[in-house]
């Protein structure tokens, strides 16, 4: 799976997860730029995208996000 796909399966899962139909994520897309994903929205995508990958990230990777592109660097590492 490429970059782009992941992005794609993301985009589906953002909007899933948050209820918001027009979210468009860029690799440079940041939770400020998403009014929907706060801290407790954030525990349940995290928790979506380790569902939909089969992976696991550890609370470090978490941390160090600072935003999708990041997410998906993770993603592809494992």
């Amino acid at each position: 799976m490429n970059k782009d796909e992941i992005l794609a399966k993301l985009t589906d899962i953002f909007r899933d997860e948050l209820d918001n139909n027009e979210i468009v994520l860029t690799p440079e897309t940041t939770a400020e730029d998403i009014e929907e994903w706060d801290s407790l929205s954030h525990i349940q995508l995290i928790v979506a995208v380790e569902k939909a990958f089969g992976i696991r990230f550890t609370s470090s990777e978490i941390r160090s996000w600072n935003d999708v592109g990041e997410m998906i660097d993770s993603i592809t590492s494992k």
